[in-house]
């Protein structure tokens, strides 16, 4: 089973706010220490985002966080390479291991470092967010 989501009054307000600016529908909201990463509809993370990432400096600017726009999809593969495409993904395999879902993400050799994340905190809230909408309990960037 998926994590459940738990939206708190903040992520709300978060969320209320990023609609307003963005006009585009959110799915879900996960705040960390520093960002606040949104799950929009399939096909609205472009608009999302805004034309030269206006919409995001612009949420940036009010809320003082990171923001990540992750476009939502019924595929798991398709979910994670959304999580890590500012990384460019090239490709996601998804296998068992024992009774764990995991998903191996291969991303530009560049910017690996980058996807892990200081101490792989990049890594673990990529985990949290996937796990809260697929059945994929691990990820490992290749």
């Amino acid at each position: 089973m998926s994590a459940d989501i738990v939206l708190t009054e903040d992520t709300l307000r978060y969320i209320s706010l990023f609609e307003a600016v963005t006009k585009t529908n959110v799915i879900d909201c996960m705040e960390t220490e520093d960002k606040l990463v949104y799950v929009v509809e399939k096909g609205q993370g472009n608009t999302a985002v805004g034309k030269k990432g206006e919409h995001v400096i612009k949420l940036k600017d009010l809320t003082g966080k990171n923001i990540q726009v992750v476009e939502y999809s019924d595929d798991p593969a398709q979910f994670v390479k959304n999580v890590f495409h500012i990384y460019d993904p090239q490709k996601v395999e998804i296998e068992q291991r024992g009774n764990i879902t995991h998903a191996t993400v291969t991303v530009d050799p560049k910017l690996k470092g980058r996807a892990i994340g200081k101490a792989g905190k990049n890594l673990r809230i990529a985990r949290d967010i996937v796990n809260r909408h697929h059945e994929i309990q691990s990820i490992s960037v290749d």
